[in-house]
């Protein structure tokens, strides 16, 4: 009978023993490193279940023991993560632990995509249109539909969108872009309008989105922004015409080849501020935050003209003998 006890006893050390191992050896298997030697995107798909993306992993060759993380929701069904569907860089010397906790997080791969400031809306939709991995809803609509889709019915779009560099991942969409970089722009047109200057010319955030396109389209040169805001100011007061090429060539749309001649100069737009008073209708141009801080903190002078020297930058005069004078030297005689 003591023989039988002590052999029950050893079996009992030895299967605990046995367990123990099995149990570390299992863990061993968890921990291991995936099989990938350089980073690798893996993609959930939309409703996929945990035992799904396990075969799939092991069918690619990424985990080399799927039985363990089968075994995993068996014994420890509180450390198997809710997955999320998206792209997820797998990055070479991640366990099987570390990517199961990366496609149940956040962290998925984005992708940049980058609005320039200067450009039109149309400019901004054909960038919107070659990103990678942007789902495409807005390629068949027009302006007006797009606007409507954004909730902004009868707004104009040009100038309405923010330049920055937005990021979205594989299942967003451009109209998810464009929502983004509209309430963008309200927020910043917003915060530039509360600290504008008194007695300004302007009475609307509106007409503040549309002079900073002005001055967004006349420069590149940063230090001139606030002397350019100048100008218009000061030509806007004295009831003087803008007469600035960009708008020119905004109203020219699709027939504009690289050159403005005079009769171009003479023709009735609604853009063409060489013909109108004041302001164009609508912005011309996505302008950035220092277009619109520009706009509404113009820098003080009796500047009244500039002319481009060629070089991205302006001579500014006081007169227009001065002004023509500077338009032989730096346009007539190039």
């Amino acid at each position: 009978m003591r023989r039988v006890v002590t052999s029950l006893v050893v079996l009992a050390v030895l299967a605990a023993v046995a367990a123990v191992a099995g149990y570390r050896y299992w863990e061993s298997r968890l921990d291991a490193p995936i099989a990938v030697e350089e980073t690798t995107l893996y993609e959930v798909p939309s409703g996929a279940g945990y035992h799904q993306v396990v075969r799939e992993l092991a069918s690619r060759g990424i985990l080399s023991d799927p039985w363990a993380f089968r075994l995993l929701v068996r014994l420890e069904p509180g450390s198997v993560p809710s997955l999320r569907a998206g792209e997820y860089a797998l990055e070479p010397g991640m366990s099987g632990r570390e990517l199961l906790a990366l496609l149940g997080s956040n962290e998925v791969v984005t992708y940049p995509v980058t609005i320039p400031e200067g450009w039109t809306f149309a400019q901004l939709r054909d960038e919107l249109e070659r990103a990678d991995k942007l789902e495409q809803r807005t390629s068949e609509l027009s302006d007006e539909e797009i606007m409507a889709r954004l909730d902004q019915e009868g707004e104009h779009p040009e100038g309405r969108f923010f330049p920055d560099t937005y990021r979205y991942h594989k299942g967003m969409s451009d109209l998810d872009i464009l929502r983004q970089a509209h309430a963008r722009m309200e927020e910043v047109l917003a915060q530039t309008w509360a600290e504008r200057q008194e007695g300004l010319p302007i009475d609307s955030p509106y007409e503040a989105l549309i002079l900073a396109s002005l001055i967004e389209r006349e420069t590149g040169a940063p230090e001139e922004r606030r002397e350019i805001a100048g100008v218009f100011t000061r030509r806007l007061e004295r009831g003087m015409r803008l007469q600035t090429d960009p708008t020119v060539i905004y109203g020219m749309g699709e027939r504009y080849e690289g050159n403005i001649t005079r009769a171009d100069l003479r023709e009735a737009t609604p853009y063409n501020t060489y013909v109108i008073d004041g302001l164009p209708p609508t912005p011309i141009a996505l302008p950035g935050r220092a277009a619109l801080e520009a706009a509404v903190n113009p820098e003080p002078g009796d500047t009244l003209y500039f002319v481009s020297r060629g070089d991205g930058t302006h001579h500014f005069s006081r007169t227009l003998r001065e002004h023509n004078n500077a338009v032989n030297r730096y346009i007539r005689n190039r």
